[in-house]
């Protein structure tokens, strides 16, 4: 599966920082990638948090990143 900004929601934000739900079927390395959330890209800002469920073999995962680079077209997360 790829990316679906239906599954992002933005929760609370301040100071040019936000914090963000993602949850997904994919499974957490996979959202780990670099310009996996690429299509949102203009959404994102550096320092933004993003707490994911992801899955791993139908078992849900949570994972919090953080939104290291950002542009107008690209988000690396770590």
């Amino acid at each position: 599966m790829a990316y679906a900004s239906s599954g992002l929601t933005r929760l609370a934000g301040g100071s040019g920082v936000s914090l963000w739900h993602y949850t997904t079927t994919d499974a957490a390395a996979t959202v780990d990638a670099a310009n996996y959330f690429n299509d949102s890209a203009g959404m994102f800002s550096v320092n933004d948090i993003i707490l994911a469920v992801t899955a791993s073999g139908g078992t849900p995962v949570i994972k919090i990143l953080y939104v290291n680079a950002a542009s107008a077209t690209a988000v690396d997360v770590t």
